[in-house]
């Protein structure tokens, strides 16, 4: 397959991605011809892959013209290192940054060599991803002092927010560079949540790791599910049979929908309407009644498996959703007519945060938050997988790039998801629900990819000789969308950060492996 004038050598391995492997020396020349046609660089992580008797590996994931291309490049067991690719595309230099402190692979002049997840959690010469890496040995207690980048001058004052939060959302920390309440500058330290998720699915079961795979990050369960599920049976050669698709795509749906209405109720407690923010999670608890009594769980947790689902719906739960669908857009659609109408709400939400669209294309800025920003990337639409090439789905964008855009994006997508949940229960095939897979009888590797509430989810696998999970590397949008955090917030004031924050919604543990 061609990406600009050259031919890479790519071979398919599922419905719109692409798998190849290349020397390191050519991975910058790929990176600039997948920029060049407009593409981004989607996600990047490493491997050990010694004890298959070779050294180490780096992967990438670009979102080319022609679907998600996946390559890797083997690197030398002493001192495996590849070029940097954070200046053809700076979403990759926190990967980059990750990559090193869970794998010791280094990057060849590097933008930023600052590490970024080990927070003195763990030596400066331990690799915790490595095989031989010791489990069993005590904490370090090194100090640990990042160097933040400072910004001086008259009447600059720096405002240090987290890693603790005085709510219960996951910890972060915020510094902010400041005049008066102006923000100069933003710069995050995240990496606090790390509980070691990757090495934990080091030799788990396939139905086992799915589990853990949905618990990534938890209000995108389905979408990490699903990836998970997608590249153990790419790489096993599984089939699933087509009522679980269809079912797969209802449960995603749901969860995009429940998600969008809770962020928009915050939107409107962020701006002092707290009418807001009650109607939405009203309508949003009623929602996830329902998908509680139809599916057995508020947030469909294991319903998606290896082969398939395992919950159905019946013809008597399939009228109860398709009746609680057009209630709540009837509810929805007078929500967004009092917020249009709320003279304060549409002040605070204009021209607040605003991420620009060439920057965000600079930035690879995705999901909502991308499309909010006239990034029009959304795998359901341009690079659909069963069932979504039956179901024709429309894209929501804006331009503007503000909080307004993004609300107004969810909004959108409330009412798409609405209607696809209706032509996905109004086609659902008849059939099973699961079919077991193909032992693996030697070392084999898929790719998943699925475009969650936030934006695309990729999950690659690889399974050992005994069936056993090898290497899993969940990848969550948040990773690209944190540093227009950062962007987004300058020129603001600081009371303005947690609207702009929760206009983005992002992941703290998605990022943190």
């Amino acid at each position: 397959m061609k990406i600009g004038e050259h031919d890479w050598n790519l071979e398919p391995l599922g419905q719109h991605i692409w798998r190849g492997r290349m020397e390191v020396g050519q991975l910058t020349h790929l990176a600039r011809s997948v920029k060049d046609e407009g593409g981004q660089l989607i996600a990047l992580w490493g491997s050990d892959d010694r004890h298959l008797g070779e050294g180490f590996s780096i992967h990438v994931a670009f979102l080319a013209s022609a679907g998600l291309v996946w390559t890797s490049c083997a690197l030398a067991e002493m001192a495996p290192a590849y070029p940097d690719l954070a200046h053809i595309f700076p979403q990759a230099d926190r990967m980059q940054r990750a990559t090193f402190d869970l794998l010791g692979i280094a990057i060849s002049d590097a933008v930023d060599d600052r590490k970024w997840l080990r927070h003195g959690a763990w030596p400066a010469n331990v690799f915790p991803l490595r095989k031989d890496f010791d489990a069993s040995q005590p904490a370090t207690h090194e100090t640990d002092a990042y160097p933040f980048i400072r910004v001086e001058g008259d009447g600059v004052h720096e405002i240090a927010v987290g890693p603790i939060h005085a709510g219960t959302i996951e910890p972060g920390h915020f510094r902010f560079s400041v005049i008066g309440e102006r923000v100069l500058r933003l710069e995050q330290r995240l990496g606090y949540t790390h509980k070691g998720t990757e090495k934990r699915f080091e030799g788990m079961d396939l139905a086992t790791g799915a589990k853990l795979a949905g618990r990534v990050s938890g209000d995108s369960h389905c979408a990490y599910a699903w990836a998970y599920c997608m590249a153990v049976e790419t790489a096993t050669g599984g089939d699933v049979p087509e009522r679980a698709k269809w079912l797969r795509a209802l449960f995603l749906e749901i969860e995009r929908i429940a998600n969008h209405l809770g962020d928009l109720g915050y939107l409107g407690n962020d701006v002092a309407l707290s009418f807001g923010f009650i109607q939405f999670w009203r309508v949003k608890e009623d929602w996830l009644r329902l998908t509680a009594r139809l599916f057995g769980h508020r947030y469909l947790f294991d319903s998606i498996v290896p082969g398939g689902v395992s919950v159905d719906i019946s013809e008597i739960g399939k009228a109860e959703l398709a009746s609680e669908a057009d209630r709540i857009e009837a509810e929805v659609r007078s929500l967004k007519a009092i917020y249009d109408d709320h003279a304060t709400l549409q002040d605070r939400f204009t021209n607040t945060g605003v991420c620009k669209p060439n920057l965000a294309a600079r930035l690879g800025l995705t999901g909502l938050a991308g499309r909010a920003s006239a990034q029009a990337w959304d795998a359901r639409a341009q690079f659909p997988q069963a069932p979504y090439d039956q179901l024709d789905v429309n894209m929501a964008t804006q331009r503007r790039g503000d909080v307004l855009a993004r609300a107004e994006v969810r909004f959108a997508e409330i009412y798409e998801s609405l209607r696809l949940i209706r032509d996905i229960l109004k086609g659902l095939p008849a059939g099973e629900l699961i079919a077991p897979l193909p032992p693996a009888s030697k070392v084999c590797e898929g790719l998943g990819w699925v475009e969650g509430w936030r934006g695309e989810v990729v999950v690659s696998v690889r399974i050992g000789a005994d069936g056993r999970l090898d290497r899993v590397h969940p990848h969550d949008p948040s990773w690209q969308n944190w540093p227009l955090l950062e962007i987004g917030i300058l020129g603001n004031i600081v009371p303005d950060f947690p609207l702009i924050n929760k206009s983005f919604n992002l992941s703290y543990s998605g990022p943190d492996l």
